[in-house]
């Protein structure tokens, strides 16, 4: 990782950021046909335990951020595109006291709203932290997109899905997801 730890704010487990992570970003505007696969896709994560980072920013990310915290053992790093905030804490205070969850943050706690140039910061340093990406729907032209041409995200294996007018499905290297038997499913994963 390029960005150095004491460059960061935290609050939570700094152990997790020793895990293996992938990063799970996903456009704002997307085709509500990516839910249904992104669920199973949480659902494999949370199976296996894989540590997932994300800024959980978009309402899919939201959801699937969620979701990942029904799992007793899920470990997650929420990168905020603003500072840590004084109820963050009292929020989260369960997931926090089971050593799986982590706020992970560049700004000062005054910096209290997510404008454009911070999401971009809070992405570059995803990318920055990312073995691996999951983007199951990416807009053309978009800040995804835009963040996919960054160096720290060229060598790093980028998971889609396979649908229409998915801006990922142009990255060099792009392997398509499929869910891997979960829920009586019978395609296996390239994952």
């Amino acid at each position: 990782m390029l960005t150095l730890p004491e460059e960061l704010r935290t609050l939570g487990s700094p152990a997790l950021l020793a895990l293996p992570k992938t990063v799970f970003l996903c456009s704002r505007a997307y085709p509500a046909a990516i839910e249904r696969d992104t669920y199973r896709w949480a659902m494999e994560q949370r199976q296996q335990r894989r540590c997932i980072a994300s800024g959980f920013h978009s309402r899919l990310e939201q959801t699937v951020y969620h979701f990942l915290r029904q799992g007793p053992e899920q470990p997650i790093l929420y990168v905020l595109g603003r500072g840590l905030q004084p109820n963050t804490a009292f929020e989260h205070e369960a997931d926090l006291k089971r050593g799986y969850l982590l706020f992970i943050t560049p700004f000062e706690p005054e910096v209290n709203a997510v404008s454009l140039e911070t999401a971009t910061i809070r992405n570059l340093l995803l990318a920055d932290m990312a073995d691996d990406f999951f983007i199951p729907y990416m807009a053309p032209g978009g800040n995804l997109a835009q963040l996919m041409t960054d160096t720290m995200v060229r060598d790093k294996p980028l998971f889609t899905l396979d649908i229409p007018g998915n801006a990922a499905l142009a990255h060099p290297g792009v392997r398509v997801y499929q869910p891997d038997g979960l829920l009586n499913n019978s395609r296996r994963a390239t994952f």
